[in-house]
């Protein structure tokens, strides 16, 4: 039985409801208006000026194309991993590596990424130094894009693959071999056609992300326009125009359609299977080795393009007094302006990970368990793909439009909304999941015995979900630490995070503090994980019965020997 259509439930919903209106719609509404504002009439006229203007047509292409090279890349090599963690015999610990190793860029903002790459593989480059000689002619531009975006979008593809992978049913490879299939066939059948569906989702997943991204441009994009870049200069360049910056963000939206389309198409591709059986696979020593030398060679670079990180700020001057010094760590650490940031960016994340988990739950169980009328329904699921499409740099050009002015412009408060909205759709499809998984009989037997709503919530549904919602608490809070896209446009002075003055930093070419910022975002991601795995680990052994409880000794001769 599921929660009745009482009072309750309509003000969540139209709480959420109002959220949506006014901190989604209305600005993206503003937004299509603004393009088409021409002085006091209405027009098109903007749209004619950017398409005829020089060099936007070529801005889009470049950005069509280094989104896609990206996202084949990412896909390809997030393929490699997954394949090796679920169709190898290779030891436990090395396949627990490689999930942890593929996420570890999602723990920095993608601002970082180009500046990593550069004192990687620039004529200065720590590998360069290695190697005597620079891999990459020209790092800025096309190639460092390229391998910035690739790096910054593999951990999506490698979780997508990697979910998919563990509803495969192994056993057709048996069948397979059985049947004499080449090498060749048994894996086009019983591995890619399956997977076909989750490798269009991955690689738009993929190119969306490098599409939309505004980070690595920034930090090495060079003289390579891309429609992120555009955008930022149509707003916040020499000349900021609204109504033209409005236009851009909206061809920022193209992908999204398109990737609506493309998914929507690829669906009748899925393969369900009726039971999967988890069976061992042949034993295949060459192709265990071939896996472990390409998986080790994949993660070996992502990580060595992190470690400049680790190293840079403790140098005197790189490269030319090469001295292990603690000055200029002890100097950033000292700074007021630069723990105030800090403070701003660690509460941004706890209240986005606060009350987004809040908002995304109850979200979720209005659409799951309750009697909500199904307008109200289609409202909530319409908000999350809605969500889901819209890059992040459009939301903060919307929010600069529409609140720029008001009491709630440049302010901690506009921040947290805009990461809430933002990144919406993940974590309520992951509640959503979640509850719809559980037995709709809880909350009548509740019901029956005298409880509220909120007592079976909070003794029955929250306890069975509690799993979830720390992943999305997490998930919000890591987004909120390493977000860039949105908040570029809306934070102020007093309200700079992290990422922001990682930008304001690099016009000032400060990148020892730039890598001492981002290893403080990196190590607050690191303490916050571990945290909410302690969390887990806690709660777990309290399901589980095994939590010691401390008592008083009694006397022995108060003991009452049991019979065997």
């Amino acid at each position: 039985m599921k929660l009745s259509n009482s009072p309750l439930v309509k003000a969540i919903w139209l709480f959420v409801a109002v959220l949506f209106v006014m901190f989604m719609f209305v600005p993206l509404v503003k937004l299509l208006a603004l393009s088409l504002n021409v002085g006091d009439a209405l027009g098109l006229e903007n749209y004619t000026s950017i398409l005829s203007s020089d060099g936007f047509l070529q801005t889009m292409q470049n950005s069509f194309f280094v989104a896609t090279m990206s996202a084949l890349s990412a896909t390809f090599l997030g393929f490699i991993l997954a394949y090796t963690v679920h169709w190898s015999n290779l030891p436990k610990g090395f396949k627990q590596f490689i999930k942890l190793a593929a996420l570890f860029p999602m723990l920095l903002p993608t601002v970082t990424y180009g500046f990593a790459i550069i004192y990687t593989f620039g004529k200065q480059g720590l590998l360069t130094q290695i190697l005597g000689f620079q891999l990459f002619e020209d790092i800025y531009g096309f190639y460092g894009m390229w391998l910035g975006y690739t790096i910054y979008t593999l951990p999506i593809a490698f979780l997508l693959l990697n979910n998919t992978f563990q509803y495969l049913d192994k056993k057709f490879v048996v069948v397979s071999e059985l049947m004499g299939d080449s090498p060749y066939r048994q894996f086009d059948m019983t591995v890619v056609r399956p997977l076909i569906g989750t490798f269009a989702a991955a690689m738009i997943q993929c190119f969306f992300l490098a599409f939309t991204d505004f980070g690595i441009p920034a930090s090495i994009g060079g003289q390579y326009s891309v429609i992120a870049t555009e955008l930022y200069t149509q707003i916040l360049g020499a000349s900021p125009s609204f109504e033209k910056g409005a236009v851009v963000a909206l061809f920022m939206l193209v992908p999204s359609i398109l990737s609506i389309a493309i998914l929507w198409y690829v669906a009748r591709f899925n393969v369900r299977y009726d039971s999967v059986e988890m069976i061992d696979l042949p034993t295949s020593k060459i192709k265990d080795r071939v896996l472990a030398v390409l998986s080790s060679v994949i993660l070996a670079s992502l990580l060595l393009v992190f470690a400049v990180i680790f190293i840079i700020p403790w140098i005197k001057s790189w490269p030319y007094q090469m001295v292990f010094t603690t000055e200029i760590v002890s100097e950033a650490l000292e700074s007021a302006n630069l723990m105030r940031v800090y403070k701003n960016s660690l509460l941004v994340a706890v209240l986005t990970a606060v009350f987004g988990t809040l908002i995304t739950y109850f979200s979720a169980l209005l659409y799951e368990r309750s009697s909500l009328f199904k307008l109200g329904k289609f409202s909530i699921e319409s908000s999350a793909l809605v969500t889901n499409t819209v890059p992040g740099m459009v939301v903060g050009i919307a929010y600069l439009m529409v609140f720029s002015g008001s009491a709630v412009a440049n302010t901690i408060f506009i921040i947290v909304i805009s990461n809430i909205i933002h990144y919406f759709a993940t974590p309520y499809l992951m509640s959503k999941n979640a509850l719809s998984k559980m037995n709709l009989g809880w909350e009548t037997t509740a019901g029956l015995l005298g409880d509220s709503w909120f007592a079976s919530l909070r003794r029955i549904v929250v306890p069975n979900s509690f799993f979830t919602l720390i992943e999305v608490a997490s998930f919000y809070f890591i987004s909120a630490m390493v977000t860039i896209s949105a908040v570029i446009f809306i934070s102020g002075a007093k309200t700079m995070v992290l990422t922001t003055k990682i930008v304001e930093l690099q016009h000032f070419a400060r990148f020892d503090e730039i890598f001492i910022l981002s290893l403080m975002i990196l190590l607050t991601n690191i303490g916050a994980l571990m945290l909410f795995a302690i969390v887990r680990h806690i709660y777990s052994k309290r399901l589980s019965g095994t939590t010691a409880i401390k008592t008083k000794k009694k006397p022995k001769s108060m003991v009452v020997p049991t019979s065997s």
